[in-house]
């Protein structure tokens, strides 16, 4: 695993010092949106570093394991060019994102031979049985971790440091049933986003970018399917608790945009993350200490992601004890969303040269 942190933090220094025109940084405007924390642009091209590290690590894999590993490197490219040119400043719609992550999804599908065949539920279990709906739902679930991914990718080390944190409890999940092999692959990806982090924690000189977000989100998600596959113990509610934290924020986004009259796919400045960082700036820090309200945020949510991912390797093989703890987690998750939004609206002494929480406003 370390030649491979190695081969991730070598890439984003290289292309940190080359400073490639096409890359550096090219979104501009990055600053000006709705959803930005950044005060100055900064290089998307992280994702070079973290798939290129991925792709050579195959190298470092049991040879029983690189063939499905291949295949699955091979199923993100088309995930990872649309990506790269969204990150090189060619937009890319709504629909040309979807259509590329679920063209790789199909396609891993396809050269796997797998998809998602139980969810622990029986009626849907028993629609699962049906290869197409399987499929088209395999599709579904995992286009929505990878837009949860890189919904998140907008803090300091909050997306790697989120990825990170799931590639460690797969993992773990894979060592306690005994699939070293995928525990391995599971590890590899961590130490890929590790040696990215070096550069994206605490300053952000770096970001994933989509077509990091995209790729990172894409492995995990079909990590997960090939341990449900391999391991018939193994709970699917356990694997939601493991992806809690992108997930509950991403449904929280589509949830609230629909409520206000808005499309999803719409940016605004509410996600968890950034209202943690406005409550930071609003409480402790100020506003002009973005610098340090930016990766404190990171930090904050690590902590709290960590805990349903550790809850989720713990109840690896208990479905309806992870049911209940996932149910658990959404309530506290919600809860304390809006509990937070309602503090943070009140008027506060002393918050005069800020100004009081305005969801939606620009900050």
């Amino acid at each position: 695993m370390f030649p491979v942190f190695l081969l991730s933090s070598f890439c984003c220094a290289a292309l940190l010092l080359a400073r490639p025109r096409a890359l550096s940084p090219a979104r501009r405007d990055d600053v000006a949106a709705v959803q930005a924390a950044h005060r100055r642009p900064t290089q998307r091209s992280g994702g070079i570093a973290v798939f290129l590290a991925l792709a050579a690590g195959a190298a470092t894999l049991p040879a029983n394991l690189v063939q499905t590993y291949a295949a699955l490197i091979a199923s993100a490219l088309p995930l990872f060019l649309v990506g790269l040119l969204e990150d090189i400043g060619q937009p890319m719609t709504p629909l040309r994102r979807l259509a590329a992550a679920t063209a790789s999804s199909l396609l891993a599908t396809v050269l796997l031979g797998l998809w998602i065949e139980r969810v622990d539920l029986a009626a849907a279990d028993a629609l699962l049985r049906f290869a197409p709906v399987a499929i088209l739902f395999t599709s579904f679930a995992v286009v929505g971790i990878v837009n949860a991914f890189n919904l998140i990718d907008g803090m300091n080390g909050l997306a790697s440091g989120i990825g990170s944190l799931t590639a460690m409890g797969l993992g773990l999940v894979a060592l306690h049933a005994g699939q070293a092999d995928l525990a391995q692959a599971a590890f590899l990806i961590a130490a890929a986003l590790l040696g990215f982090l070096v550069f994206n924690f605490p300053f952000g000189a770096i970001f994933l970018g989509d077509s990091g977000a995209y790729v990172t989100g894409f492995l995990l998600a079909w990590m997960s399917i090939i341990l449900l596959d391999r391991v018939e113990e193994a709970s699917a509610w356990a694997m939601l608790l493991i992806f809690f934290w992108p997930v509950a924020d991403t449904f929280l986004a589509m949830l609230r945009r629909t409520l206000a009259g808005r499309r999803t796919d719409q940016p605004d400045r509410l996600h968890f993350h950034q209202f943690t960082m406005r409550a930071l700036e609003i409480l402790w820090l100020g506003r002009q200490r973005r610098f340090l309200s930016n990766p404190a945020t990171s930090v904050v949510i690590w902590v709290l992601a960590s805990a349903p991912v550790l809850t989720g390797v713990v109840l690896w093989n208990a479905p309806g004890a992870a049911a209940r703890a996932l149910g658990l987690y959404a309530l506290l998750f919600a809860l304390t969303y809006l509990l937070g939004i309602r503090l943070l609206k009140r008027p506060r002494r002393g918050a005069i040269a800020d100004g009081p929480f305005v969801p939606g406003a620009r900050i």
